[in-house]
């Protein structure tokens, strides 16, 4: 039998099968399996491809970096152009934007750029209480998908109990659960803040508006893009478990994405978030969006 010049050394003599790697022991069970009909077709030709290239040396993970890895992934983004991707549609700002298009404007208050929004700022030192929840923006030049760095993003939500900062009863002399921040090298703002509530006829949400740069921001001027973040039925029902949610069970049976008046068109599929995390230990919502 004529040996396989692949398992030849140098010196002409064969190489024992107990030395000749991964790809022959690989090879070699791939063509029992098949021989015996126990492997399906998927993988195997990916299996051979991955184990058949020479690999480029590289370092090993720590066991507590990779760990951390998998139960906490956390959002990326490379700032070159990563190709097309679709622009996110144009949403109401709301009745309680904040933003002087409807009353009062918290964009030129001293403060309003930070990335913590629990609390409120000023006169008032509130906390927002709830499950927290780090929000995790990426926004994008929709036609190239370069990172639009350096945009001034303000966003905003209501709190636990359903109310809005500045508006709602009790809370015209609050700001909390408001921020602006501009995008980083890889065009993305990170706010701290905790899980917003279920309220009547609203899928549960969060608004943005995105500007040029912070500059922009605070002096109210011109937004590139409206819009609102969609978070998934799943971490509500989790979220809304806990205490201090209670109403927003009850709210959340009553609405759907097919049904609610912002994101019913679509069913929000370029504003779902990505989550990760629990709610005991909360959870972090990441997005990246084309504007």
């Amino acid at each position: 039998m004529t040996t396989d010049p692949r398992w030849i050394d140098e010196h002409g003599d064969p190489i024992d099968e107990d030395h000749r790697g991964l790809v022959y022991d690989i090879r070699t069970l791939v063509d029992r399996r098949r021989a015996l009909g126990i492997f399906g077709g998927v993988g195997l030709t990916a299996l051979l491809a991955a184990c058949s290239a020479d690999p480029e040396p590289t370092a090993t993970a720590s066991p507590s970096a990779s760990a951390s890895a998998s139960v906490t992934p956390t959002p990326s983004a490379t700032a070159a152009a990563s190709g097309p991707l679709a622009e996110v549609p144009d949403e109401t700002g709301g009745p309680y934007p904040g933003d002087g298009s409807n009353g009062v404007n918290v964009l030129d208050d001293s403060g309003i750029v930070r990335s913590d929004i629990r609390s409120s700022f000023g006169s008032s030192t509130t906390v927002a209480q709830g499950v927290p929840l780090t929000i995790a923006l990426t926004v994008r030049d929709a036609a190239t998908g370069s990172a639009l760095v350096g945009a001034g993003v303000y966003l905003w939500h209501c709190d636990r109990e359903g109310g809005y900062s500045l508006y709602s009863n009790g809370l015209e002399n609050e700001n909390y659960l408001r921020g602006v921040q501009a995008t980083d090298a890889n065009g993305t703002v990170t706010f701290t803040s905790i899980y917003p509530a279920c309220y009547t006829g609203r899928w549960p949400h969060i608004h943005f508006e995105v500007y040029s740069d912070v500059a922009t921001a605070v002096a109210s001027g011109p937004i590139v893009k409206t819009s609102q973040i969609a978070l998934p039925q799943e971490t509500d029902a989790a979220v809304y478990a806990t205490a201090g949610y209670e109403q927003s069970v009850r709210n959340l049976s009553q609405v759907s994405l097919s049904t609610d008046n912002v994101f019913r068109d679509d069913g929000g599929i370029h504003q779902i978030a990505n989550m990760s995390g629990s709610a005991s230990a909360g959870y972090t919502a990441a997005l990246t969006i084309g504007v």
